[in-house]
């Protein structure tokens, strides 16, 4: 297992959906032949120019599902073979839901382009589980797992009305039917929460509502040629370390329905030993969470010329 600088293991993490942005993964694509390289990857096996998207636009594009999710995939990608033989290789990988994707390329799991086909699917079966308008997404900051679990289980009503993302002891996130979702959001404030408010998301993600999008990709992923992970991938489903594929197909499909236990995952991590956190990939969303769980580890970040630079010079130092 490789070790950091310090002796101590060091874990690189990839963001989830809301971290894309305009502009992301230009500056390599133009400096780096090898980011160049990813980015024509993915494009040939999309079969249309995701690196035009990610560089140029439109927003309103970007934030299609079948789109955010290759595209944060390609630039994640890119940033990692650029900071290829420039820092020490990973003891352990993790990624917010479908950053465990990139984890998992990261890991050797799973081949770029399957990845990048995966995720076009995935995005596309979860825009299509459920109409328009029937689900919902709400964080509630300032709250914890037990309150907000209590607080759905009272909003449901017969429908659904889940955690989705355990981010942080600072935030969760529920999910589930619009009007039992705007229940709880409304339970939370009355309850205490420091702020309960809706989210502008598409699909309600991680909830028992996208079990169609879940069957959809089961059968994809069971169809994906898949290797024993190089590095243990702290999976999204319970939290625990992924050192098989039978067991990464597994817990990328139940991911798909299940909770995201982002918080449980990194503590995990910190008690595998971990003290240095490398976010790679559009954004500081991964990085600004860490903060929130424990402010004494070193999270660090790589998505642009000029954050890689600056960590790398702080990973030699």
């Amino acid at each position: 297992m490789t070790q950091f600088t310090n002796g101590h293991p060091i874990a690189f993490i990839f963001p989830g959906q809301g971290s894309q942005i305009a502009g992301m993964g230009k500056d390599f694509a133009e400096k780096y032949p090898i980011a160049r390289q990813t980015f024509a990857e993915a494009d040939e096996a999309l079969g249309y120019k995701l690196s035009q998207l990610c560089f140029e636009g439109p927003e309103e594009q970007l934030r299609l599902t079948e789109v955010t999710q290759p595209a944060i995939l390609t630039a994640s990608v890119a940033a990692l073979r650029v900071l290829h033989g420039r820092i020490p290789k990973p003891s352990f990988v993790a990624g917010h839901s479908m950053g465990e994707y990139t984890a998992h390329v990261a890991a050797g799991t799973i081949s770029f382009a399957d990845a990048v086909r995966a995720l076009r699917n995935r995005g596309k079966y979860m825009q299509e589980a459920v109409p328009v308008g029937v689900g919902a997404m709400a964080a509630i900051l300032g709250m914890d797992l037990a309150k907000v679990t209590a607080i759905c289980n009272d909003a449901a009503q017969g429908e659904v009305c889940s955690p989705a993302n355990i981010n942080s002891p600072e935030q969760i996130v529920i999910s589930g039917n619009t009007a039992a979702v705007e229940r709880g959001a409304k339970l939370a404030d009355e309850r205490g929460a420091k702020r309960a408010k809706l989210l502008p998301v598409s699909a309600p993600f991680h909830c028992a509502l996208m079990k169609p999008a879940q069957d959809r990709l089961e059968a994809d992923l069971k169809a994906l040629k898949m290797q024993k992970p190089e590095c243990p991938v702290a999976c999204n489903l319970d939290a625990s370390l992924v050192c098989d594929e039978a067991r990464a197909r597994e817990t990328l499909v139940g991911q798909v329905t299940g909770s995201v236990k982002w918080e449980q995952s990194m503590r995990l991590l910190i008690a595998e030993g971990v003290r240095t956190f490398l976010e790679i990939g559009p954004g500081k969303v991964l990085t600004g969470l860490m903060r929130q769980i424990d402010r004494s580890v070193t999270c660090l970040n790589v998505g642009d010329e000029a954050s890689l630079a600056k960590t790398v010079q702080q990973l030699a130092g």
